[in-house]
């Protein structure tokens, strides 16, 4: 369940670039504790309600955004001249442009626009392309996504409308030429050769190689797709749960692919009803629902130049190909999960055979990283050393391994979680690591000694993340803060140099007036002892009197929505501090950016741990903060946070008065494999039932409990959270003849995209707190 987690399952640059950078790393950095700031309504501190800023919904959600445009993909080229990104157009932030400008400074250019491209005709996408967008979160059109050809710098590739396009960089500006000219048949997941001379990608569930130049034509490298068998694209399950989105990759030198091919012939197929308001759609979708059978996943070489295919053994325990890739000496490896994910194996193969090189395992589960990575600077047995990451310790550090004799080494020692690595260049690796108890994320060096620091521009309450150059000499930093949308800058890895600022899209001078103010609120966890993270934001009305609270948290696993980076959700805040709300943002147990403990909560106890820390945060909240209504709080989740809110309502002891669930799960064995099984294992107990962790977090066998209001929301088309949940649940509450409230949206999917959909639902969650937490 992968992105909308709240601020859904953002992953999170989880706002704008967040997704680009997952990872982190640490040195100590005192942090000054935080000063409580005075939680009170604007009378109270004598501010009436004509002294604040007014804000309406419809500029909370209308174009252009209070944040600015922000950037996505942001990518340094690989001879460091440029940096590119894919920017929303002026005209309309739906449509993503590609632009680039100078490294070294200088006014930021449009390469090409998907209408310049497409002269008039309209962007045309099949089923199966929507759903890959869904599986990457992005729900704008145009150009979604690009890669830099070759080692050149002056040549990009991207995929539009079915087709493949080059961006060449010429001294007379930037020229585009269209490669392929089929668009019944789109080309997918198209990647340059290490060289930048051909291309591969997948067309009709087949592998084909292209030259970029005039000296040949496409080849197709594979054979025996059919409806149900696929070559080098990331299956349903690995694409949404596993975070790989590809499933072939080059050789060092280009002579080789390493390709995964799926059989999904016994999955079962799901038939989804998209239902628009002038047509019903029937989609046929292969979904994998927990205990049921997952796609069968084989690992092949290819060699390019005459498509001779030899296989990879994989172990038979070996149901996921969690990760995949090439060292630089041309040995192919492969990370693959057990169906448990409580082992991680990584394999390399020569000759065909493959050799285990480590592994992980887990009582709860392992998760899964991209920290793998060759560190030249260092033999260990005569080849070079391999960064590695582990929770072995307990917290997540960074580690080096010897690729013959698996033998380990500490690299981090850090306080708090490493992220993720961020790049090397033999000698030193930099990495990103929370700070502040998980609220930060600050940016670090090690070398292979141990000896770590703090990159220049460290500081408490803010939310650092990179990407390197070629040779981690330079980084695209991406900063964000509380109230401060994700900023770019290039920055020397060496101590000292002065950052180069790449001016991006200014916010709208209103987002700075309408601004909320958090209060750190020291909440602890349902056991009595472990603090969470929750901060809230007082009314700002003018009136005096206890005021109702909205409260938003995910609640689930994989991501984390309070903490000091820049919130989307931060608009909403001021709209409903206006509105005479207190709000209230949460993490409860199992959420990231903890150590191992913390974030293992969840093991088969969704809907335990979750609701009973939302319970006991909000049995706190009056005590810690003036001017909250215990008995007008309430729930506002979406995804798994709408699962929270559902689970929440639907429990004789709840202290909330009303709650809003979107797109909210309500019965796990609908649910994908992958996801359920690694939290709440098999749904099976043997004995023709199903295990307590499935019985206790089935919603829909307790609609008999509802007993105050609830909002459900749901798109018609999500194939993430399949309409049939909110279907099942909407059939046992007026069974058991319990009220409650349901808005549909048809043809949307798990994000509900659109503005004009967008602000109806938060019309309609508007209207519904209105009515049942205000007086």
């Amino acid at each position: 369940m992968t992105a909308y987690r709240l601020t859904p399952r953002l992953v999170t640059l989880a706002a704008a670039l967040a997704p680009l950078f997952p990872m982190a790393a640490t040195v100590a950095m005192k942090s000054p504790k935080p000063t409580p700031l005075v939680a009170t309504t604007a009378a109270a501190h004598g501010a009436g309600a004509g002294d604040v800023t007014p804000l309406s919904l419809e500029r909370v959600f209308a174009d252009p955004p209070l944040q600015g445009r922000l950037t996505r993909q942001a990518e340094i080229s690989p001879d460091g001249a440029w940096v590119s990104y894919l920017r929303p157009s002026a005209s309309d932030s739906d449509q993503l442009e590609l632009w680039a400008q100078p490294a070294a400074g200088g006014a930021p250019r449009k390469l090409v626009s998907a209408a310049e491209v497409l002269g008039g005709r309209s962007q045309q996408l099949t089923e199966a392309e929507r759903m890959a967008l869904e599986r990457k979160r992005i729900s704008q059109g145009g150009i979604t996504s690009y890669q830099w050809c070759g080692p050149s710098g002056k040549t990009l590739l991207f995929p539009l409308s079915g087709d493949l396009y080059l961006v060449r960089l010429t001294e007379q500006g930037p020229k585009a030429q269209r490669l392929t000219n089929d668009e019944q048949v789109p080309e997918q997941d198209p990647s340059c050769s290490p060289d930048g001379s051909r291309i591969a990608y997948v067309k009709g569930g087949e592998l084909w190689v292209q030259p970029l130049d005039a000296s040949g034509s496409p080849r197709v490298l594979t054979k025996g797709a059919s409806d149900t068998v696929s070559w080098g694209l990331a299956e349903f399950i690995a694409a949404e749960e596993l975070s790989r989105q590809r499933g072939y990759w080059w050789s060092p030198d280009g002579r080789q692919l390493l390709a995964l091919r799926v059989d999904e012939s016994e999955v079962p197929v799901k038939t989804r009803a998209q239902i628009f308001s002038d047509r019903t759609t029937m989609t046929q979708q292969r979904y994998p629902g927990a205990g049921e059978k997952n796609a069968r996943v084989s690992a092949w070489t290819l060699q390019v130049d005459d498509g001779r295919a030899t296989p990879l053994p994989l172990a038979a325990d070996a149901e996921y190909v969690a990760r995949a890739g090439w060292f630089g000496d041309g040995t192919p490896w492969l990370q693959t999960l057990t169906r448990d994910q409580r082992q991680l194996t990584l394999t390399e193969y020569a000759n065909g055979l493959g050799r285990m090189v480590t592994e992980e395992r887990d009582a709860a589960w392992v998760e899964v990283h991209d920290d793998l990575m060759e560190i030249d600077g260092l033999q260990l047995s005569g080849q070079p050393a391999l960064l590695w990451s582990s929770e072995a310790s307990g917290r997540r550090q960074l580690l080096l391994l010897d690729r013959r004799t698996g033998a380990r080494r500490p690299l981090t020692n850090e306080p708090e979680p490493v992220a993720h690595r961020i790049c090397t260049d033999g000698k030193t690796v930099v990495y990103a690591a929370a700070r502040d108890r998980g609220r930060s994320r600050e940016l670090f060096a090690i070398d292979l000694a141990g000896n770590s620091r703090a990159l220049d521009g460290a500081q408490a309450r803010q939310w650092r993340d990179a990407r390197g150059d070629g040779d981690c000499g330079q980084l695209l930093v991406t900063r964000g803060a509380w109230g401060e949308p994700p900023a770019l800058s290039l920055q020397s890895v060496k101590a000292g140099a002065q950052p180069v600022a790449l001016p991006g899209d200014a916010p709208d001078a209103l987002l700075a007036r309408i601004l909320p103010t958090p209060q750190v609120v020291d909440i602890t966890a349902a056991d009595g002892r472990t603090p969470l993270n929750a901060l809230y934001f007082a009314p700002l009305d003018g009136k005096a009197g206890p005021h109702p609270v909205i409260t938003m948290a995910y609640g689930g696993p994989g991501t984390s929505t309070t903490n000091w980076n820049w919130n989307r959700d931060t608009a909403l805040i001021a709209y409903w501090q206006r509105r005479g709300y207190g709000v209230f943002t949460l993490d409860t147990r199992g959420m990231q950016n903890r150590d191992r403990a913390f974030t293992r909560a969840h093991h088969e106890a969704f809907g335990v741990v979750d609701v009973g820390d939302l319970f006991a945060a909000v049995r706190q909240l009056p005590k810690q903060v003036a001017g909250v209504d215990p008995k007008r709080i309430g729930f506002f989740g979406w995804s798994y946070g709408g699962f929270l809110a559902e689970r929440a309502m639907l429990d004789a002891d709840t202290p909330l008065a009303a709650a809003v669930a979107v797109a909210p799960p309500t019965d796990w064995t609908l649910y994908d494999t992958a996801y359920t099984e690694r939290y709440l294992g098999l749904p099976q107990d043997g004995k023709g039932g199903q295990t307590l962790a499935y019985r206790q977090a089935n919603l829909v066998a307790r609609a008999a409990q509802l007993e105050k209001p609830l909002l459900i929301v749901h798109g018609t088309a999500d194939d993430n959270v399949l309409f049939e949940h909110t279907l099942r649940m909407t059939e046992a509450l007026q069974n058991v003849s319990k009220p409650f409230d349901l808005m549909i949206y048809p043809g949307k999917a798990h994000g509900i995209a659109g503005r004009g959909a967008k602000l109806h639902l938060y019309r309609t969650i508007d209207a519904f707190f209105a009515r049942e937490l205000r007086p």
